[in-house]
């Protein structure tokens, strides 16, 4: 057993005192130091993960979570490599046979097994998709390009799809594959899949796994077991990261940089798509006028919230896309702070006398400490706010998500590149036929919703690259002007890394932890 040093002892006394357990594994566990190698606990990876969720449902989560960890334990046909967004055959053995523009044969890996030992076959890549599309999902504005789905035998399944699609590879990745026998409450508690790794237990404190022994793929799991251990709270995960008692951390507070790398921790910084939204109920006066959405924005000093509230860890808006994404466009409207310039807008849009509403926020914490300054922004454009803050499980059910919803706005955190980088899928997830627009926007069926679709359908169906760039660059624009939903900033992504774990680890530009092609140090 090893001896514990008096700076682990430390830390543990300040998670402790402030109500926080830390599991330390007394026997084989190593400090925190400059230098030190191999995982903190043998042949187990652990993590510190930054979001929480119960429901684990591959072929219709949404949660950051269960995002990441499904990626570990379900395969796609093909899976995405977040560091580029270029795909890799996953379930598949190789590329889709093109039949013709409209149709690709899919042939499974040979001898590929759920980690129960079952085969997986044909009909449980048909049966999947199915989950995927199924009423109510959030997927099928993304999928809808799909016109059927065969299976040809036990191991190759048939894809005709209703016009040529530039993307069906990369969204096949949106398909985890899952056993026809299981049913959705088994699969939404505790999922089985075909990955390297398999799950062992799921509590809303911690999601643990073991290596997949029936996996069969290009990337095994690289150690015994792997332990997600779940903190909201950023001062809860930089302590336990800085005890040395973890070797990744989700989500790295930009203030928090110093400190874990002087405790012996690589940090790893990448410009994503990850953001902090508003979303207005367009439905709800003074609301239903964009001016007055515009308005919105035209009042807050993102600048200001980037570089007091993020330590400058994020990006300022100039379009629906980071300026690092390929298919950046800068948009007509850009929002920088301008208070003269929201007041003429409300006078234009009838606005007589302050507005008084409710802000609502998720409570992540580094959300939360965005809404005090935005707050006050507002007061001087004459939007008066209350904010009130509560878990996204609860915000969503209970404020936007029902009939008669009487909210005015949300300021929540989003970032759907988990699913793909392409601007078709990205303004599917948010502006596509589906919640986003029917229960919390209520921006379907408006003019500026039409034109938009109409706009994105003109881009799909584009003979060239350079056509289709125009029509989305259009979309760009006209999102800045209609602004349902619309991102404030986009965030840098930062995770730390324990020094000597990985021989090779990169870090990814979107939400959650991928640890599937990493490479533990041995």
């Amino acid at each position: 057993m090893v001896k514990i040093n008096a700076r682990v002892r430390a830390a543990v006394a300040a998670i402790l005192a402030g109500g926080m357990v830390v599991a330390m594994a007394g026997c084989g566990g190593s400090s925190a130091t400059a230098g030190a190698t191999g995982t903190s606990i043998p042949d187990t990876i652990t993590t510190e993960v930054a979001y929480a969720s119960r429901d684990f449902m591959p072929n219709t989560t949404s949660g950051a979570l269960p995002m990441s960890a499904n990626w570990h334990v379900v395969e796609p046909l093909y899976a995405l490599d977040y560091t580029t967004y270029k795909t890799f055959p996953a379930l598949a053995k190789g590329a889709p046979q093109k039949v013709s523009d409209t149709e690709y044969v899919i042939t499974l890996r040979d001898g590929a097994k759920f980690s129960d030992g079952t085969p997986v076959k044909a009909s449980d890549v048909v049966s999947s998709y199915k989950r995927s599309t199924a009423e109510g999902s959030l997927f099928i504005s993304m999928l809808d390009f799909i016109d059927s789905v065969e299976a040809k035998g036990d191991n190759q399944v048939d894809f005709k799809l209703k016009e040529a699609f530039p993307m069906f590879e990369k969204r096949l990745a949106l398909i985890p594959i899952v056993p026809s026998g299981k049913s959705d409450a088994e699969l939404k508690k505790m999922p089985t899949g075909s990955g390297p790794w398999k799950y062992t237990a799921i509590t809303d404190r911690q999601v643990s796994f073991e290596k997949n022994d029936a996996y069969n793929g290009k990337y095994p799991a690289q150690t015994k077991k792997m332990v997600w251990n779940v903190n909201v709270d950023d001062t809860a995960r930089v302590t336990a990261m800085q005890a040395g008692k973890t070797d990744v951390m989700e989500n790295v507070p930009a203030k928090a940089v110093q400190t874990l790398t002087s405790s012996g921790s690589d940090i790893q910084t990448v410009q994503g798509f990850n953001q902090a939204f508003i979303m207005f109920n367009t439905k709800k006066k003074p609301f239903d006028d964009p001016r007055v959405r515009q308005a919105v924005f035209y009042s807050i000093d993102t600048k200001k919230l980037i570089d007091n509230q993020l330590s400058g860890q994020a990006q300022t808006v100039t379009s629906f896309l980071p300026e690092n994404f390929a298919n950046y466009h800068k948009a007509k409207n850009v929002y920088t702070k301008n208070t003269a310039k929201a007041k003429e807008l409300l006078k234009e849009a009838g606005v007589n006398g302050p507005i008084k509403t409710t802000l609502y926020t998720t409570d992540q914490t580094w959300v939360t400490q965005l809404a005090p300054q935005i707050k006050n922004d507002l007061a001087e454009s004459g939007i008066d706010v209350d904010i009130q803050s509560m878990k996204s499980s609860a915000l969503y059910p209970s404020i936007t998500d029902k009939d008669g919803a009487d909210f005015s706005m949300v300021l929540a955190p989003g970032d759907p590149s988990v699913f793909g980088n392409d601007p078709d899928l990205l303004m599917n997830w948010w502006y596509g036929d589906n919640v986003w627009t029917k229960q919390r926007t209520f921006w379907k069926g408006s003019e500026g919703y039409d034109e938009l679709h109409d706009l994105m359908g003109k881009a799909l169906s584009a003979s060239s690259d350079a056509e289709r760039q125009d029509y989305w660059n259009q979309c760009f624009d006209l999102l800045s002007e209609q602004v349902p939903l619309y991102p404030l900033f986009h965030r840098k992504v930062s995770t730390a890394v324990k020094k000597g774990v990985f021989d090779e680890y990169k870090t990814m530009g979107t939400t959650g932890l991928n640890l599937v092609q990493a490479k533990v140090a041995q």
